[in-house]
């Protein structure tokens, strides 16, 4: 995985907010794995790749909290 965002006892929308500033800067086809524990984030999170272009790529569950992987396009 080329980066991750540990967004571990982070409230919506701070766990978007920090995946959209870490993408910004990076090129096209890098993938982020972020790691939440916020329930709205298996909304937030899809929604914000379906709207800004992004893939989504899925999510997982691990140790108590998701793992989202999402590649920047």
């Amino acid at each position: 995985m080329d980066h991750e965002i540990d967004a571990i006892g982070l409230l919506c929308p701070l766990p978007v907010l920090r995946l959209r500033k870490r993408m910004m800067p990076l090129a096209s086809g890098t993938r982020i794995r972020l790691l939440a524990d916020d329930p709205a984030a298996i909304i937030d999170v899809p929604h914000f790749c379906n709207e800004s272009g992004h893939m989504f790529h899925g999510m997982s569950e691990q140790d108590g909290h998701m793992i989202f992987i999402v590649e920047k396009r």
